[in-house]
């Protein structure tokens, strides 16, 4: 087990740094547009220490699927069905080391990132999940990451691919990574 101990950054024994991953995925929209997740996202996932879902699940049963790999923070989406919405939040964090994660399925993304910029300031987020577009998105604004890791299951167009994200963080950083297949 890595510990959450934290460790002053040394360029001679990186080893010693404590990491967690965590795997970030968005609108798989189950079993409504698809039927399952696909294989390639328990293999991405299969050794991260948390997975983040931004919502768009559409029954809770995704969850628990994803639970067999890690702890899953959820929120729900604007497709998801009564049980969804009353098992899960709107919004929803959390604090690894230092950094705290905020995640929501639709901060009126298609207007800007005016609300997503509100709500990392109320909240005091170093990072913002969010879905909704299907679209596979980082953006660093000053020490504020926000991401979207797409969707696995339905891409925004045909030309586009399926897509998670991926995010290391020690005590003193934050590496985001998407991953089409």
């Amino acid at each position: 087990m890595i510990s959450e101990t934290k460790v002053a950054l040394s360029q001679h024994e990186p080893s010693n740094i404590a990491t967690k991953t965590i795997g970030l995925i968005s609108d798989t929209h189950i079993p409504k547009r698809a039927h399952y997740l696909p294989k390639r996202v328990f293999e991405l996932f299969e050794k991260v220490d948390y997975i983040i879902h931004a919502g768009d699940l559409v029954e809770l049963a995704v969850v628990d699927e994803l639970e067999q790999f890690a702890p899953v923070l959820a929120v729900h989406g604007n497709m998801d069905n009564m049980a969804v919405t009353g098992a899960l939040p709107r919004l929803n964090s959390i604090r690894l080391f230092d950094w705290k994660i905020g995640v929501m399925h639709d901060p009126d993304i298609h207007f800007g990132l005016d609300k997503m910029r509100k709500l990392t300031k109320q909240n005091g987020f170093n990072v913002f999940v969010y879905g909704h577009t299907h679209v596979a998105n980082i953006k660093w604004e000053n020490k504020t990451l926000y991401i979207n890791p797409g969707s696995p299951t339905v891409p925004p167009s045909i030309i586009s691919k399926p897509s998670v994200g991926l995010l290391k963080i020690t005590k003193d950083t934050i590496s985001p990574q998407i991953i089409e297949f």
